[in-house]
Formats: C-alpha cells, sequence, structure tokens
C-alpha cells in the first residue's frame, strides 16, 4: 500500500480555484485501488503569518468542512489538524538539531523574504523542518507537491537520509515527490490565476446573491450584445469550460461565435451551473459549519488514527536517540 500525505493551508474558505486543482484531483488520489491518503490541516504552519485565534479556527473548520463535503472518505483516509499531533512538534525539535543552518538559510520559505528580515520570525525560518516532520512521522511514501514545493521536499529527503545514516538505521522512509504537471490553472475573476492574493477567487459556498454578485462581476471586454465574441479570450468562457461538459460547452461556443448573446447571459449560465454542479457540497459544507460538534467528532475520527501512527514512530525515534 502508498501512503499519499498531503498538507492543507488552513486559510480561509477553499475558493474555486483550490477546489478544482486541488481538493477534487487529492480526492480521486485518494480513492485509487492501494492507496492510503492521510490529508492534515496545516494550522501549526499557519502561526507564522495568522496570529489571530479566532480567525484560525473559522478557517480550519472551513477547509474541513470543504473536504468533507467532496466526499473525502475518512473511514480508509485521515483527515486531521496538524495541531493535534503533538509528536510533530518533538520530532520537529529531534530534526532540527540534525539540519544545517545553509540549508534552512536557502529555502524558497525564508530567502523569499530575507531582504526583509524584520518580517521573518524563527517559525518561518524553520517551516522547512516542521514540513518534513509532518511527512516523515507517517512514513509517507508519495507527497504530491506544486514545482514551488520541490525544493522542501528535498529538504526533507535530505534530512531523513542524514538522520537514517547516521544511526545506520531505516528509522524514515524516504519520501518521493510526486509533481503533476499538469495542475488545472483556473483563472479569476480579472482574468488572472485564481488567488486569495489577488482577491480574484469565487468562493463557491456563498449565498446565492451573494455568489451570483461575485460571478457578474466578472471582467471581460466591451462587445455588445449583438456581436459574435471569441469564447477563447473570454474569462467567463474559460471559468465555464472547467465545470460543464461537452454538449454545454460546445452550446455555450456557439452561442458566443453567432452573435446576440451578452456576457450578461453568459455569467448567468456560469452562476447556475455552480449551483447545479456544487449544490450537493454547498448543501453539506453548510451543514457542518452550522454543526460544528459533528464536524469536530469527523475530524477527531482521523486524529485518532494519525496519533497513532505518531506515537509508535516517536518512540522508535527516543530509542534510536537514548531518551
Amino acid at each position: 500500500m502508498s501512503r499519499i500525505l498531503t498538507g492543507i493551508q488552513s486559510t480561509n474558505i477553499p475558493h474555486l480555484g483550490n477546489i478544482l486543482g486541488a481538493v477534487m484531483p487529492a480526492i480521486k488520489l485518494s480513492e485509487q485501488p492501494g492507496n492510503e491518503s492521510l490529508f492534515f490541516i496545516a494550522d501549526l504552519h499557519s502561526l507564522t503569518t495568522q496570529k489571530e485565534a479566532t480567525q484560525r479556527i473559522n478557517s480550519v473548520n472551513s477547509v474541513a468542512a470543504t473536504w468533507l463535503a467532496f466526499d473525502f472518505d475518512i473511514e480508509k483516509n485521515m483527515l486531521y489538524r496538524q495541531s493535534r499531533i503533538p509528536e510533530v512538534c518533538e520530532l520537529t525539535w529531534y530534526l532540527n538539531c540534525f539540519t544545517p543552518y545553509p540549508m534552512l538559510a536557502n529555502a524558497h520559505s525564508f530567502k523569499d523574504k530575507s531582504d526583509r528580515l524584520s518580517d521573518v520570525n524563527s517559525g518561518l525560518f524553520t517551516y522547512p523542518v516542521l514540513m518534513a516532520a509532518d511527512i516523515i512521522l507517517y512514513d509517507a511514501h508519495f507527497v504530491p507537491v506544486g514545482k514551488d514545493q520541490v525544493q522542501h521536499l528535498e529538504i526533507t529527503r535530505d534530512i531523513a537520509s542524514k538522520f537514517n545514516s547516521h544511526y545506520s538505521s531505516d528509522v524514515f522512509v524516504i519520501p518521493e515527490a510526486k509533481v503533476d504537471e499538469a495542475v488545472m490553472i483556473v483563472p479569476g475573476i480579472d482574468g488572472q490565476k485564481m488567488s486569495k492574493s489577488y482577491n480574484n477567487f469565487i468562493n463557491i459556498f456563498l449565498p446565492d446573491k451573494d455568489l451570483k454578485k461575485v460571478v457578474m462581476s466578472i471582467v471581460t471586454d466591451a462587445k455588445t450584445l449583438e456581436e459574435p465574441k471569441d469564447p477563447d479570450t473570454c474569462n467567463v468562457f474559460k471559468i465555464f469550460q472547467l465545470l460543464g461538459n461537452a454538449e454545454q460547452i460546445s452550446e455555450m461556443r456557439e452561442n458566443y461565435l453567432k452573435g446576440n448573446y451578452g456576457y450578461g447571459h453568459a455569467k448567468t449560465a456560469l452562476f447556475e451551473m455552480i449551483l447545479s454542479k456544487f449544490e450537493k457540497q454547498r448543501n453539506r459544507y453548510w451543514s457542518l459549519m452550522n454543526n460544528t460538534n459533528e464536524l469536530e467528532k469527523q475530524l477527531q475520527i482521523g486524529e485518532q488514527k494519525a496519533r497513532t501512527i505518531a506515537r509508535e514512530k516517536i518512540k522508535l525515534v527516543r530509542s534510536v536517540l537514548g531518551f
């Protein structure tokens, strides 16, 4: 069995780009026979930038509710909060003592801010070590990462290999990066890549009225209702074709090319597509967000299983270290 581990940022509600580009592909991967997936919500990592407790709790709940709304199987796999497995902090300290300073100084997470050292806390500096502990604590075989995270996975491999070599043991499985070269790029309402940092995202869990307002704000050109339009240069069509089936996409394309079809019509069709496609997930999300006791129960199922693995591994590590 291959164990696949994924860390999920706990920063607000996952948007349409996150759902299409990460949530749905990861769940599909977890459903493959022979795979066991561990998905953790990286709430400890979030403390490097997010200091408000209430905001963190709401973000964690939103992330958990999203993954559960999209039918992540918590019986076969594990969904858990990073902070509920204290062994990861203990292992981070041990690994810190095997991690050379230059390795961390060259990490992207630090170098990107090294010209503003007043903004860098030690948590950000040692971020790759906590990431390494997250991975090797559970004997993960594969870690799906974007190209920007490959370096951090290489740091994980280096730390684990150094530990194993020093003690002439195989305490840690050396994980492999699983890079998807065909990662879906979802355009935002302004045409750039959909991102919270650009504030151009579509939150599919908004109430109908608010969601429609966002969809209707998608930037288009100034062509009139009567004029034919180029679907391949239109932000509305680009998003629509990521959601619709072949027949729906073909019909929308034809409407664009023949004219007498306005952008308002296209945006309304996209809005209705989102409501239809994600009706079940939207209902499930709000059911969980309005019943945090049930959400807590669902998370604790994964945390109990993850904690069992972590305890066994940290027991072995302590023995090797002489503690």
